[in-house]
């Protein structure tokens, strides 16, 4: 084996264009997808826990649709705030639910877009879980037909994929089947498989106003101890006929996300959620960090530990600035 000076390391290093030709990994707006929140009316409302990031009225959805269009971003996911919450979350699966009229606007907007809808029903409860809650609990199977109705909603009204991200055991099989026996055959699953209950939801549940009334949401997503129960997870719903399988957090679990990849293969998407997100946008504005390139480097970890497809509140101010073949971070 060759030694110092025969090898040396940092000869691949020395330019830039010496370390975009030997780049391992690669970071590019296709690979982007950008999360939105949609009520129905109102004006424009910055989320104050995350920095650039908004509720939106439905009367911008086409227009936000056209600008993922020209950022070239893989996609986009939406999350809905409804004006009336119950305890069955019917705000979910109503025809004229804002989840389904932002479809339609999108679609009209920019056809070739791909629209993803998160399903589940805790923006929707006025208890706050992610399911039908019967006394004091969160009722794993009645929630299922909730949720694979859900879906069908969403995808009758012209969403490209459903994400169910509610952790219910069995859920991705329900849609499956529900999506098939509707004529909806095309329309792919992407699960969050491994959904860990995790302290990194904080902002979103402002943004998304999804907060539980009591208690919290262990009982159904995963301990952050357990590594080998999301390798379980990932390969339950790959069996029930998820297409796509999600690590959630990001960052917090690349070493889900490797293990994951090296075991199963196949898309493998990754959300950087929303305290992640927020962790450096308030860094940056103290001065702390590089913003820019901070979150260049957390996006490209996620890449490098075997992220396919990625998730995050950045995805418009990042698919700005690179190039569509990738970019240094």
């Amino acid at each position: 084996m060759s030694e110092f000076p025969a090898v040396r390391m940092r000869r691949l290093r020395r330019t830039a264009g010496m370390r975009r030709l030997v780049r391992e990994a690669r970071l590019a707006p296709a690979q982007l997808v950008w999360p939105l929140f949609l009520k129905l009316e109102g004006v424009v409302t910055p989320v104050p826990s995350m920095p650039g990031v908004f509720q939106h009225p439905l009367s911008q959805a086409g227009e936000l649709a056209r600008r993922a269009v020209d950022l070239g971003v893989g996609g986009v996911l939406l999350f809905g705030i409804p004006d009336h919450k119950d305890e069955v979350g019917s705000g979910a699966y109503d025809e004229r639910g804002v989840i389904q009229q932002a479809v339609r606007a999108m679609k009209d907007g920019a056809p070739d877009l791909v629209v993803i809808t998160d399903v589940c029903l805790c923006e929707y409860t006025s208890h706050g879980h992610c399911g039908v809650v019967r006394d004091g609990e969160v009722d794993n199977d009645a929630s299922l037909e909730l949720l694979a109705k859900t879906a069908v909603s969403q995808a009758s009204a012209g969403a490209d994929m459903v994400a169910p991200s509610d952790m219910m055991d069995g859920r991705v099989a329900a849609i499956r089947r529900a999506l098939d026996e509707a004529g909806l055959t095309h329309v792919p699953i992407m699960s969050y498989a491994a959904k860990y209950a995790s302290a990194f939801y904080g902002p979103f549940r402002e943004a998304a106003g999804s907060a539980p009334q009591f208690g919290d949401r262990r009982g159904y997503q995963m301990d952050p101890g357990n590594a080998d129960e999301a390798l379980r997870e990932i390969a339950l719903d790959l069996a029930e006929g998820a297409d796509i399988v999600m690590v959630k957090p990001g960052m917090p679990y690349l070493d889900i996300v490797r293990r994951a990849k090296e075991r199963f293969g196949g898309p493998l998407a990754v959300y950087q959620v929303s305290g992640e997100y927020a962790m450096l946008k308030f860094a940056a504005q103290s001065g702390a960090l590089d913003g820019e390139r901070a979150m260049l480097e957390a996006l490209l970890a996620i890449r490098r530990a075997g992220g396919d497809i990625i998730i995050t509140y950045a995805a418009e101010e990042v698919a700005g600035k690179l190039p569509a073949g990738g970019a240094d971070a």
